[in-house]
């Protein structure tokens, strides 16, 4: 970072995700204070060794680089339009999944304000994240980012600079549209092998060790098998991102059409009440094929539904 002295670094939203990215932080020994709306994970930050501090406000007066792991661009956008005083040198890197014109629109605003902003995206979960195997794809100033790495790669292993301010954040979505449809994609074949009388177990060896295998079956496959739904990353939040990849695609005039069943889906369970699961629920949705001890479904009457 710029100058002999580390600056001191701030961090808002202490969530699954920023949660994780602090205690890769603290654990690095860099000094961390933090600000969360709801006490109970202010408090668990302050137990990992950082300094929970009282507001927002108080965080970006402190500190010269700010962190935002938010739930989308709205609530960036409400943090950003309060009045409120800045560190005289302020760079805020913004890994919060959000809209990319929103993003633009920071980076513009901040920058007319001699503020330096950065749309951080993270490809990866909490888990990954703790794990240091995250990566970052950020929009914004060339320059910026390059100062700014050696503070992203204590919990990402690699940093792409994508182009101008909201090139992250449109880099995050195609990512997330892929990686998303790949676990549904795991989830359905999962459902297909077990109504078909095969194991799940032998049904995950063999994609894994043929043409057919992605990085999602070593991260979620088990979980899915196990129905090990522990949050790394929830359901609901990608039923966001998934919304905003469809808002962007209509935007853009792009085609999204699997992207479409997909968010029927996700939305289907979070109307079941399981929104808050790991993002690996997602074989819920074909759940009725899955389970071996549930009743043997009538397979020739789905395929004549299907054809109706």
């Amino acid at each position: 970072m710029n100058g002999k002295m580390p600056p001191e670094i701030g961090i808002i939203g202490l969530g699954l995700l920023g949660s994780a990215v602090a205690g890769r932080l603290i654990a690095s020994g860099r000094p961390l204070f933090g600000y969360d709306i709801e006490p109970d994970r202010a408090r668990a930050f302050a137990s990992l060794g950082g300094t929970a501090l009282q507001s927002a406000s108080e965080v970006f007066r402190s500190c010269e680089v700010t962190l935002l792991v938010l739930p989308d661009s709205n609530v960036v956008a409400t943090l950003l339009d309060a009045p409120r005083q800045f560190h005289p040198h302020a760079a805020i890197i913004d890994l919060t999944t959000g809209d990319p014109d929103q993003m633009a629109q920071f980076g513009a605003e901040l920058a007319a304000r001699g503020i330096a902003y950065t749309d951080a995206t993270v490809g990866g979960s909490s888990q990954q994240v703790q794990n240091g195997d995250a990566i970052i794809m950020a929009g914004g100033d060339a320059a910026v980012v390059d100062r700014q790495r050696e503070l992203l790669a204590f919990f990402a292993r690699e940093v792409f600079h994508l182009g101008p301010w909201g090139s992250g954040a449109r880099m995050k979505l195609a990512m997330n549209l892929v990686l998303g449809l790949n676990r549904a994609a795991l989830a359905e074949g999962l459902a297909f092998a077990a109504a078909s009388g095969l194991s799940m177990d032998d049904a995950l060896r063999v994609f894994r060790s043929g043409p057919a295998w992605s990085r999602v079956m070593d991260v979620k496959g088990r979980r899915m098998i196990e129905h090990d739904f522990t949050p790394a990353a929830r359901l609901s939040q990608h039923r966001k991102d998934v919304d905003l990849i469809l808002t962007t695609a209509e935007r853009n005039q792009a085609r999204t059409p699997l992207s479409r069943i997909h968010r029927d889906l996700l939305a289907e369970l979070e109307c079941q009440g399981f929104g808050a699961e790991d993002n690996s629920a997602i074989i819920r949705a074909f759940e009725s094929l899955a389970k071996p001890d549930a009743r043997k479904p009538d397979l020739g009457a789905i395929g004549r539904s299907e054809r109706q």
